[in-house]
C-alpha cells in the first residue's frame, strides 16, 4: 500500500474548551506513562509479545550502588557522609521499599563501621548487602558482617575471560565462578552473579549455559539463596531498540534469562553504564520487558561516565505506577544540596537538581510561566521537589521575564502578582545594559534585588523584599 493510499481526513474537532490531556499530564505527578498497545520483538524468528502494562503491575524497584560502583568515580565518602546519604536514601525511597537494596565494599575497617552504623539506624530499607571478589575466602568477611546477599563478579565476555582473566577456556572460567557460587551456598549467603560486560558476551556459547548452570544450581538449594543475576553492560554498548541482535539488545538480554534460563523476574536486575548517553532508557527498557531491579547511582555518579541515575529511576518509577507509593521525592532536593557540601559537581542545567534545570531565560517562555506555569513547567517542581519554576534575565527575557522574576522574588501569589506594566523602569534597566553597555552575560539575582530596591521602592517597602 502507498503512502498515498494510507491517507486519511482528519477533521479538526473544534472546542471553545481546552483539552489539556490531563489524564496523562497530572501537573501533581511527573506525567504519567500510559500504554495503548504490546510491544512486539522479534526472538530466533518468532514474533514475542509483551504487555507493558503487565510489567507495570509487577514488583519493579531500585537497587543503588552510590557505595560502590559511585564511589569509584570520585573520593572514598567519609564514614559520616555515608551514614548521611543512607539515611536520606532510606527516606527518598519510602516505607514501600522503592529503593530496596544497597552494596557496600567490605575491606576496611571503615567499610564495616559503615555498614553497621547504616543497620544502626532501623530502616527497613534499602537492605544493605556486600560485594566482594569471585574468591571463596571472601565470604568470610560477609559472613561475619551476618549479611544475608552480596554481589560478586562473573565476567562473561571473552575480552574478560581471557584477556583481563587469563583463563585457558570458557570451561575453566565457569567452573571457577560455580566453585564461589558453591561456597556462597556453603555460607548459607545469597550470591547475586554480576555478569560483567555482557554486551560483549557470546550469549549462545557462554551467557546462557553459564545462567542454565546457575539456575540447576539454584535448584538444590533452599529459595533465599538462590542465585540472583545481574545483567551488566559495562560499557554502555546496550540499545533499547526493538530489532537489535544480541548481545546488545536489552529485550532481548532479558527475554532470554527470563523466559529461556529461567530466572525470575525478581531476581533480575539490570546495572548499566552511559557511555553513548542510553543508560536511563536502557534501565526503564529491563524493567518493561522482565527485570523488576533497576541498580543505580545518586545522579547517575559513578564509573567513567556513570550509571542510571536513580532520580531519574524515581520518577519513572511514579510516572509507571501511577502514584507516589510513598516516596519522598522532596529529598532529591536535600540530597542534592547535600552531594554539593561535599563536592558533588552537578551541572547546572542537569535534570531535578540543576541549579537552573526549571530555569528559562525566553521572555516568550517567561511570558507563559506568568500566564500558567505549567505551560513552561515540567510538572509541580515546587510540590514534588521544593523547586518552584524560576526565570534568569537576559536581553531575551523581555517584561514577561522580569515581571516573573519580581513575582518570585517578593512571594507574590494570585491577585497580589505585579503585572508587566508595573516593572517597566526595571525592564528597561535590563534592556540597557545589554543594548548601551553591550552586556554578555545573564544578570544575576543580587543585581536584580539592588536595582529593585532602587527602582521599586514602594513595592521593596511593601513586601519588605522577602524572597520565596
Amino acid at each position: 500500500m502507498s503512502v498515498a493510499d494510507r491517507r486519511k481526513d482528519h477533521p479538526l474537532i473544534d472546542t471553545t474548551e481546552p483539552n489539556l490531556l490531563e489524564e496523562t499530564f497530572d501537573y501533581s505527578l511527573p506525567p504519567l506513562i500510559k500504554f495503548d498497545g504490546p510491544m512486539v520483538e522479534t526472538i530466533d524468528g518468532e514474533q514475542i509479545t509483551f504487555d507493558p502494562n503487565a510489567a507495570v503491575k509487577r514488583d519493579i524497584h531500585i537497587t543503588d550502588t552510590t557505595f560502590r560502583d559511585g564511589q569509584q568515580a570520585r573520593p572514598p565518602y567519609s564514614i559520616d557522609q555515608m551514614v548521611h546519604i543512607f539515611d536520606l536514601m532510606a527516606k527518598l525511597g519510602g516505607p514501600q521499599g522503592v529503593i530496596r537494596q544497597t552494596e557496600f565494599f567490605l575491606y576496611t575497617k571503615n567499610d564495616r563501621e559503615t555498614l553497621d552504623r547504616c543497620r544502626d539506624l532501623g530502616h527497613d530499607f534499602p537492605e544493605c548487602t556486600g560485594w566482594i571478589r569471585a574468591v571463596k575466602g571472601d565470604f568470610r568477611l560477609v559472613k561475619e558482617a551476618g549479611l544475608k546477599e552480596t554481589g560478586m563478579l562473573t565476567s562473561c565476555s571473552d575480552y574478560h575471560i581471557f584477556n583481563k582473566l587469563k583463563f585457558k577456556s570458557r570451561q575453566e572460567c565457569m567452573d571457577s565462578y560455580c566453585e564461589v557460587v558453591d561456597a556462597a551456598f556453603e555460607a548459607g549467603i545469597r550470591p547475586r552473579c554480576h555478569l560483567e560486560d555482557i554486551t560483549r558476551a557470546d550469549w549462545d556459547g557462554f551467557v546462557m549455559p553459564f545462567v542454565d548452570r546457575l539456575m540447576r544450581m539454584s535448584e538444590q538449594v533452599a529459595d533465599e539463596l538462590s542465585v540472583k543475576i545481574r545483567i551488566c553492560d559495562t560499557m554502555g554498548f546496550g540499545l533499547h531498540y526493538p530489532g537489535v541482535e544480541l548481545p546488545r539488545s536489552v529485550p532481548k538480554m532479558v527475554y532470554k534469562l527470563n523466559q529461556e534460563c529461567g530466572v525470575p523476574s525478581s531476581r533480575l536486575e539490570w546495572h548499566g553504564h552511559n557511555d553513548f548517553h542510553r543508560v536511563h532508557a536502557n534501565g526503564a527498557t529491563a524493567w518493561l520487558y522482565g527485570c523488576d531491579a533497576l541498580n543505580g547511582t545518586l545522579f547517575g555518579f559513578g564509573e567513567r561516565t556513570g550509571n542510571p541515575p536513580i532520580e531519574g529511576a524515581i520518577m519513572e518509577y511514579i510516572a509507571l505506577k501511577g502514584s507516589l507509593c510513598g516516596i519522598q521525592t522532596e529529598v532529591i532536593t536535600e540530597l542534592a544540596e547535600y552531594m554539593r557540601s561535599i563536592g558533588l559537581p552537578i551541572p547546572e542545567n542537569y535534570p531535578f537538581v540543576g541549579k537552573h534545570f526549571n530555569t528559562t531565560r525566553a521572555g516568550i517562555h517567561a511570558g507563559g510561566l506568568r500566564s500558567d506555569e505549567r505551560i513552561y513547567n515540567i510538572c509541580d517542581t515546587t510540590a514534588l521537589l521544593g523547586r518552584p519554576p524560576r526565570v534568569a534575565l537576559t536581553d531575551k527575557s523581555g517584561a514577561d521575564g522580569v515581571a516573573l522574576w519580581v513575582n518570585d522574588f517578593f512571594g507574590l501569589k494570585g491577585d497580589e502578582r505585579i503585572s508587566k506594566i508595573k516593572v517597566h523602569k526595571l525592564a528597561r534597566w535590563v534592556m540597557d545594559q545589554y543594548e548601551v553597555e553591550g552586556r554578555m552575560t545573564a544578570i544575576s539575582d543580587e543585581e536584580l534585588e539592588q536595582k529593585t530596591e532602587e527602582l521599586m521602592p514602594v513595592y521593596w517597602e511593601k513586601f519588605k523584599g522577602v524572597a520565596v
